[in-house]
């Protein structure tokens, strides 16, 4: 008969509620779960106008023609679709992606396309390959949040740039450049989303990205690239990548999700030449390989459907979003507030005045049926408690004007308070929040 193990009793005072602590991996306390995912399960009824999460919006989408076109796809080359395919991607698709990128006039070869899924896990591979801890990663400040996890996943330090109305700053990129290299700290890449900025709407001025580019090659910087939303201009305008400009020392991350389907999570990496084999290599060994099916999807979308006007009738659908939010802010926010205009994609970045926090002002918002992204989930510093991001791309223009209308009310409220009993200082946060669909 076998002898009983005697039962770990745990020390007194402890009571630690995950046993598997002790065995986690020293980059696992920079995943922090987002504190405000419980109040967006709340958000995401129908009585809540959200004006928080970037789904876009599918409702244009030709979907009699699409589900046809997939049952013949599986009707057809059903055998090929649903079996394993390259970790490097389906070879006429590359080829259609290098068609997509010349609208902004990006020239490359399909052997140098990396196919994804979604984006957001090239930027995963991208920092796995470059960042050891401790590395820096230079971004705008705010950034994407679901970049900002990426770094803190593998432990990279985000120093943030300051932006305007004409994108980053090239100037405060050289001062941040040179404090880091007077400081010993290794600056690996700059990361920037130089088209209709998420979250800040804005685009970075064509005049600056020569500059901000000679920047990058002067301190030996790699710049990435992030443009989800390039070709969804309002006036139709595309601007030229900074790929386009420096193809040696720019690896641009594209996808399929704002222009075309996001659930397909259809995305690519464009890297040089030597930094491809690697990325290929890391796909391997996070996917084995992105979806056959759903790149055959993809592939087969834009050979068969007029894919450019389709777009152009996304951007009108987003501009009229656009306008409505824009309206509505001018109508009902009070004083001292500001916002940004953006002339693309799917964003507004509003200040509010000193004083309120939109992280603590969240709760009441939520609970007058209002929901939006509060500022501080954008930056890796504790910044944007005096910001929050809405997003105009999902509701309809009737549900914009009520939410922002609701929006305001909660505002005032706060303000009230605030001229009432004083100001609360902002919350210092320890660090990026994960992402989620809510806050992507």
């Amino acid at each position: 008969m076998s002898e009983k193990r005697p039962v770990r009793q745990p020390q007194s005072g402890h009571h630690n509620l995950d046993p598997h602590l002790p065995r986690y991996a020293a980059r696992t306390a920079g995943m922090t779960a987002s504190e405000i995912r419980a109040l967006f399960a709340v958000a995401s009824r129908p009585e809540v106008v959200s004006l928080a999460g970037g789904m876009p919006n599918l409702a244009a989408l030709p979907l009699d023609s699409l589900s046809s076109q997939m049952a013949e796809l599986i009707a057809n080359d059903g055998l090929v679709a649903l079996q394993y395919g390259s970790a490097h991607g389906v070879p006429a698709l590359r080829e259609q992606i290098c068609e997509v990128m010349s609208l902004e006039d990006i020239s490359a070869h399909p052997d140098d396309v990396v196919v994804t899924v979604g984006s957001q896990m090239g930027l995963d591979m991208v920092t796995r390959l470059f960042c050891d801890p401790g590395d820096v990663v230079i971004a705008e400040g705010p950034s994407y949040v679901g970049a900002l996890g990426s770094f803190a996943a593998y432990q990279a330090e985000v120093v943030h740039v300051a932006m305007d109305d004409q994108g980053l700053v090239p100037e405060g990129l050289r001062e941040a450049l040179a404090h880091c290299r007077t400081h010993g700290k290794r600056v690996k890449f700059l990361y920037t989303i130089p088209n209709f900025h998420n979250p800040a709407g804005v685009t970075l001025a064509i005049e600056r990205r020569a500059e901000i580019l000679e920047i990058c090659r002067e301190y030996d910087v790699l710049v990435v690239e992030d443009n989800p939303y390039g070709l969804l201009g309002f006036d139709g305008q595309t601007y030229p990548a900074l790929r386009s400009m420096d193809p040696d020392n720019v690896v641009y991350l594209g996808s399929f999700s704002k222009t075309f389907a996001s659930g397909l999570r259809v995305g690519w990496v464009l890297a040089p030449h030597a930094v491809r084999e690697k990325l290929v290599l890391a796909a391997e060994s996070a996917t084995l390989c992105p979806p056959t099916l759903n790149q055959l999807v993809v592939s087969r979308y834009l050979a068969t459907h007029d894919w450019k006007g389709q777009i152009k009738t996304f951007g009108e659908n987003y501009r009229e979003r656009r306008d409505a939010i824009l309206s509505a802010l001018e109508q009902h926010m009070p004083p001292g507030c500001s916002w940004t205009h953006p002339d693309g994609g799917f964003y507004v970045w509003v200040t509010v005045p000193e004083g309120v926090d939109t992280k603590a002002m969240l709760p009441r918002a939520v609970t007058a049926r209002v929901a939006y992204a509060s500022g501080t989930g954008f930056y890796a510093d504790g910044f944007g408690s005096r910001q929050m991001r809405l997003s105009y791309c999902y509701p309809t223009p009737e549900r914009i004007r009520e939410g922002v209308r609701r929006l305001a009310a909660v505002l005032e409220s706060e303000m009230d308070l605030m001229r009432t009993f004083g100001s609360v200082n902002p919350r210092a946060v320890s660090g990026p929040e994960n992402p989620s669909p809510d806050t992507a």
